[in-house]
């Protein structure tokens, strides 16, 4: 079982940063392929980035290449999403998301931070 917290959201004006994480609780955490997926409204949720359980692979949506970048500190169960260059469409909930193997769904899911970029 994993939980996941995300934190670090906010309000930020275009061209602007932020660091999102993810806390994990849970002693496979460092053995989890985790994700970051968004939700802007009126929208289905979509996938913005993946690592693997060593922090050696990455894939990235390409809306999002460049200019954002996963990482992951398993000593600190934790996740990040570094985003750069902050566009007023990436305005969205951010969800933190882990799955045991890289061919299983994402089947845990945190309760999201709102991002909102403003023009």
């Amino acid at each position: 079982q994993v939980q996941l917290v995300e934190s670090g959201g906010g309000l930020v004006q275009a061209g602007g940063s932020l660091r999102l994480s993810c806390a994990a609780s849970g002693r496979s955490f460092s053995s989890y392929d985790m994700g970051w997926y968004r939700q802007a409204p009126g929208k289905e949720r979509e996938f913005v980035a993946r690592i693997n359980w060593s922090g050696a692979n990455m894939t990235y949506a390409d809306s999002v290449k460049g200019r954002f970048t996963i990482s992951r500190d398993n000593a600190k169960n934790t996740v990040y999403l570094q985003m750069n260059s902050l566009k007023p469409e990436d305005t969205a909930v951010y969800y933190c998301a882990a799955r045991p193997t890289i061919v299983a769904p994402f089947s845990y899911w945190g309760q999201g931070t709102q991002v909102t970029v403003s023009s």
